[in-house]
């Protein structure tokens, strides 16, 4: 740190508009022993002025002043000299204040009271080597990050912009909700944001809250006592537990049922829980990064959500642009799933061409798994637009005239529900529509109780615990501990069972 602060040289000017005299005080003080030269202001006149006395690397701005505010001057700034970094200073902002500064362009936003001076050299240092590597066209400072986690981010303005505040916001110990359309890469945003965030060396836990029933979401969520439910042999620890200090991922929040989003809201506000069965609260320190494709402010009004619960969500929220707003990333993307299965495989100009022109309603999920088949089937040197199967024209089931929803449904499983069709699909294709089929019956069920539809006749216990039991075997391919630790009983329960049940492996 002693070394890195060094460097912040005589060529560094620093700007700092507080109203505060001592800040600014302290700030001249510090800052000039470090080598930089240091004006300051204690108003918009006088900010105005010191802004044309020459060009400045690093700005330092108060959230409030007595006659403006640090939004109005970062904008003046912007406008002014847009190779300036501010970097905004609060006392008694909002988060989502010092958000919206970093949207409209602050390269930081810094708590005042100052607890850590080497923390604000460090930061007025890497804001001015910002500016200098923008100047000069040089990397992004996430890019190393993005790369160790897998991360193509791609050359789209929105994109870059999107993950530019992710990066930034990674540090604080703030919720994150991510919206985004299936398969546009939310998790891997929420991986990125724990590789960049100070929980980096502790656990990344995902959990799909759509994919589990609501008595194994909150066992799988808080743990169970032993006793606490017919097979809960043992004591179990939940992911709140197993995530502490960590970061846990919320995916699909929107289909969490309302005794579970009851218990997310008790833990977000006192960070305290409770397992199933159990009588003794549990503290935990995680930091949640939700994300979802519903929009939750629509389910918030058909009060399907609970707002408070959205609120502590929603401290930041960060939007993933569909694939079809960034088209210009789909070469990158398409090379790099390719090189994934084939390292030596290379895409034609013509199959990149049909690339380009499909609107990939399934977004990078889609474009992913269209190119590893193709990687299979692909048997010389380079892929062809025949290689790329459904896309060529060659496999996709055609649409019913009009459009009919009903007659689309028809058509796939006119399609699909031949044998001869799935013998053609691989083991992660046919998992992966499973998955599909799980999250739309979850969805129409959804949509039927919003319009006050009558549900389908439920299966009896027996039926519905056997293919829950069946579903997850297969799932696990048929491994005993896995599939019990899933379904959060003991290994000799789920064995009595399967024999109960007659279940038999494929």
């Amino acid at each position: 740190m002693t070394t890195q602060s060094a460097e912040i040289s005589i060529r560094t000017r620093v700007l700092v508009i507080d109203d505060e005299q001592d800040v600014c005080t302290f700030l001249r003080r510090l800052l000039t022993r470090k080598g930089c030269t240091v004006v300051t202001a204690g108003n918009l006149a006088e900010a105005t002025s010191a802004i044309d006395t020459g060009a400045f690397q690093v700005a330092m701005v108060d959230l409030k002043l007595t006659d403006t505010d640090g939004l109005t001057l970062l904008r003046l700034i912007k406008e002014r000299q847009p190779a300036c970094e501010v970097i905004i200073m609060t006392g008694f902002s909002t988060v989502k204040t010092a958000v919206t500064a970093i949207q409209m362009g602050a390269y930081e936003y810094l708590e005042k009271p100052f607890d850590d001076i080497a923390l604000v050299e460090d930061l007025i240092l890497r804001a001015s080597h910002h500016g200098a590597l923008q100047g000069g066209g040089g990397t992004q400072e996430w890019s190393e990050i993005a790369r160790a986690v897998g991360f193509r981010v791609g050359s789209s303005a929105a994109m870059r912009r999107m993950v530019s505040l992710a990066y930034k916001i990674a540090a604080k110990n703030i919720n994150v909700l991510i919206q985004g359309k299936t398969g546009s890469g939310k998790e891997v945003l929420a991986r990125f944001i724990h590789a960049a965030s100070n929980r980096a060396d502790q656990p990344f836990i995902p959990v799909n809250c759509g994919a589990l029933p609501e008595t194994l979401l909150e066992s799988e969520l808080f743990g169970h006592e032993k006793g606490a439910f017919t097979g809960a042999g043992a004591t179990r620890r939940g992911i709140f537990e197993l995530a502490n200090r960590g970061t846990l991922f919320l995916d699909e929040i929107g289909e969490a049922s309302p005794s579970i989003q009851v218990k997310l809201l008790r833990v977000l506000e006192t960070g305290e829980f409770m397992r199933v069965g159990g009588e003794r609260p549990i503290r935990s320190d995680v930091r949640v990064i939700s994300a979802t494709n519903v929009d939750l402010e629509e389910a918030i009004r058909e009060k399907i959500f609970r707002e408070d619960l959205f609120f502590r969500l929603n401290v930041v929220r960060l939007e993933v642009p569909p694939l079809a707003a960034r088209s210009e990333d789909i070469p990158l993307l398409a090379e790099h799933f390719v090189h994934q299965q084939n390292p030596s495989l290379s895409l034609s100009p013509a199959t990149l061409r049909l690339l380009g022109d499909h609107s990939w309603p399934g977004n990078i999920r889609e474009l992913a798994n269209t190119l590893r088949r193709a990687a299979v089937l692909c048997e010389g040197r380079e892929i062809l637009p025949r290689h790329l199967g459904s896309l060529s024209g060659g496999m996709r089931p055609s649409a019913p005239p009009g459009g009919d929803p009903a007659a689309c449904a028809e058509a796939f499983w006119a399609h699909f529900g031949q044998e001869e069709t799935l013998e053609k699909l691989s083991v992660g294709e046919l998992t992966r529509m499973i998955h599909s089929l799980h999250g739309l019956e979850s969805r129409l069920k959804s949509a039927l109780h919003r319009k006050g539809g009558r549900q389908p006749a439920a299966q009896g216990l027996r039926e519905s615990e056997s293919e829950i039991i069946r579903t997850a075997l297969e799932q696990h391919r048929w491994n005993i501990t896995e599939t019990a630790r899933a379904l959060g009983i003991a290994r000799n329960t789920l064995h009595r069972k399967i024999h109960r049940y007659g279940l038999r492996g494929g």
